[in-house]
């Protein structure tokens, strides 16, 4: 049974006089994340990347300039070998990343990022760094500059990883 004294106790008011629920929070970040997020693929797609999704990125994030195996893109994202790997065939077939012998051990293979897929890269964050700007305009630079302090404060520096695609269901 949930003690109702309790409940009014961490419930705040809104200067209107309505509640602000607890789960509020997390749909409101979330709602802001997959804003960031469509925006940018839908740009993307505008810019020649049509076929690029957010799992993508993710992985070509954990991909990184200097290569890595399947297996290390899986650690990364949080997601089976297999996982990873069928992402990485994705990439592979949209041209976003290649497969290549690892010089140092010629038993692995490595992923690297293309041409192509250092495109999207670049393309994303430059669409990233005015989504900001749009951020900026709409709200001020210090609510927006103390938006992300305030979540640096209260999100561990552990918790930012890019498994995001494997805790939201799979690469």
């Amino acid at each position: 049974m949930v003690d109702e004294k309790k409940v009014n106790q961490v419930v705040e008011l809104r200067n209107d006089g309505s509640v602000r629920h607890g789960y509020e929070l997390p749909l409101l970040l979330f709602a802001g994340f997959r804003t960031l997020i469509d925006r940018v693929h839908a740009e993307l797609a505008e810019q020649g990347h049509p076929d690029v999704r957010p799992a993508h990125g993710f992985a070509m994030q954990a991909v990184g300039l200097g290569g890595a195996t399947a297996s290390e893109v899986g650690r990364r994202l949080g997601v089976s070998k297999q996982a990873a790997g069928k992402t990485v065939d994705r990439l592979v077939v949209l041209g976003y990343a290649e497969r290549a012998d690892d010089p140092a051990d010629a038993r692995r293979k490595l992923v690297r990022l293309t041409p192509h897929g250092l495109d999207c890269l670049g393309r994303s964050a430059a669409i990233f760094d005015r989504l900001r700007a749009e951020w900026v305009a709409a709200l001020g630079a210090d609510r927006v500059a103390g938006m992300e302090d305030a979540l640096r404060t209260v999100v561990p520096a552990e918790a930012f990883r890019l498994d995001a695609a494997g805790w939201l269901g799979g690469a």
